[in-house]
């Protein structure tokens, strides 16, 4: 998924493939400094792992800059994947089986 597509810009895009009808319900999954830097030492090494890290931060400080009103931002620190995609379930309206008319 792409961080940043929580962006003003980026719904012009979702309007063009979806249509102008389409509900945008913006949600952006956050972390501290400290769960990111071990969730990327995780899958990263040596200077990849810098550089992520280095991404990281800048996208974290263009999301607080520039993330809409409205977009609903889920801590995901100490939380299983089922809690977090229950809570975004439960902000988008979105229920088993599909979305909800």
């Amino acid at each position: 998924m792409n961080t940043v597509s929580v962006l003003d810009e980026a719904t012009a895009v979702f309007r063009r493939a979806m249509g102008d009808g389409v509900r945008i319900v913006r949600v952006l999954l956050t972390a501290t400094d400290e769960t990111t830097e071990r969730r990327l030492s995780g899958r990263e090494l040596g200077s990849e792992l810098d550089a992520e890290l280095r991404n990281s931060a800048r996208k974290a400080r263009l999301l607080d800059e520039r993330a809409p009103a409205g977009t609903l931002r889920v801590g995901t620190d100490g939380r299983t994947v089922i809690d977090i995609a229950a809570e975004v379930m439960a902000a988008t309206g979105w229920v088993s089986g599909g979305a909800r008319a």
